[in-house]
């Protein structure tokens, strides 16, 4: 217990200490295709685990650079929205981006850059991290509106996933991301997000089982290590749907407590990854599974550098160990470390009670 306990005071430390003067969190800040960018999926689900840490202040400071990022955005925003008014399809090209620069500004070098489930993760940490703490959502009222406009306008276009892949495809865990900022922020707002919530959830339901259970993106059969998300934290479904999409996970992309991306995963050889051994420990957890929890927290600390780093991913079990060779070359070894591995593990962490006594 006491290790575990100090890899989550290590991985407060390492997120708070690279956090940004303005409050973006870092992606990782020493991988050179990550470094110097902040996205909105990884800083969210950070900032989750440091809230829960008990560290109001970075939680804070990370939704307020999210706002200000947001509300620079309010125009674009309204073009955007406007043209979709016309049934116009304003071009991938000029959507908002997965990530930005630390002052807020698109990257400097191609990227798959369109993708909306980070607006959509971003309000339920933010919704989260208020409630959690007793603090006034309307400090970040200005880029929560800029989210939920977006968001309401855009939500079943296809668009990259969360691996930044198949934008030609709508995936079920951008919906499922959506559809839990939506539900998240409907109490605060009065646009009627929840219509829309429930239109993405039968969108889902319609279109997006397969065997019983969720799929990759709407069509196929395929299985991926994201679904998890859409049960807890998400809330998209549950009861027999959310059950099975649980086990389909595991038995299809889970060794021994890491869990893999997808079957076809070729980066980096397709390794194991911390933040996804989180998710489906997290939600284990919040369905009665202890045993199945403390297997996956136990994994991911047994990852951790000598330095209590926790890495993207690891080489362990390669799905496609011919391809790893290539991506080394291309960006170095994986990046190491990623804050959203060790915001993951303290969201695990404080699921199963062994974070520290709150700062």
């Amino acid at each position: 217990m006491n290790r575990l306990r100090e890899l989550a005071e290590v991985s407060h430390a390492i997120i708070t200490g690279n956090q940004d003067a303005g409050g973006a969190y870092p992606a990782a800040p020493t991988f050179s295709a990550y470094r110097g960018y902040a996205w909105l999926r990884d800083g969210s689900f950070t900032a989750e685990g440091i809230s829960r840490y008990g560290d109001v202040g970075s939680a804070g400071r990370f939704h307020d650079w999210v706002d200000r990022v947001l509300r620079s955005r309010r125009r674009q925003v309204d073009v955007l929205c406007a043209a979709h008014a016309r049934g116009e399809r304003p071009d991938d090209a000029a959507m908002l981006p997965t990530r930005f620069t630390f002052d807020g500004a698109d990257g400097s070098d191609p990227w798959w850059d369109f993708q909306t489930d980070g607006y959509g993760i971003w309000l339920w940490s933010v919704v989260n991290h208020a409630v959690r703490h007793g603090l006034e959502l309307d400090r970040w009222r200005g880029g929560i509106d800029v989210a939920v406009d977006y968001l309401v306008a855009f939500w079943d276009r296809p668009c990259y996933d969360w691996w930044e892949e198949h934008v030609e495809q709508r995936h079920v865990s951008t919906l499922g991301a959506i559809y839990g900022g939506l539900v998240a922020i409907a109490p605060y707002t009065d646009i009627a997000v929840l219509d829309v919530a429930e239109r993405i959830r039968s969108l889902v339901l319609a279109e997006g089982i397969y065997d019983g259970r969720l799929t990759k993106w709407l069509g196929t059969s395929a299985v991926d290590g994201s679904l998890p998300a859409c049960v807890v934290p998400f809330g998209l479904v549950n009861g027999e749907v959310g059950a099975a999409t649980l086990t389909a996970v595991a038995d299809d992309l889970d060794v021994d407590g890491g869990v893999h991306r997808f079957a076809a995963d070729v980066f980096y050889g397709g390794g194991q990854w911390i933040l996804l051994s989180a998710l489906l420990g997290w939600n284990l957890a919040a369905a009665g599974d202890t045993a199945g929890a403390w297997r996956h927290l136990r994994w991911i600390a047994e990852q951790a550098t000598p330095d209590g780093e926790l890495p993207e991913q690891v080489p362990h079990h390669l799905l496609h160990p011919g391809s790893r060779d290539e991506w080394i070359v291309r960006w170095g070894t994986v990046a190491t470390p990623l804050l959203w591995s060790h915001g993951m593990y303290l969201i695990l962490a404080d699921e199963l009670g062994v974070l520290p006594e709150k700062v």
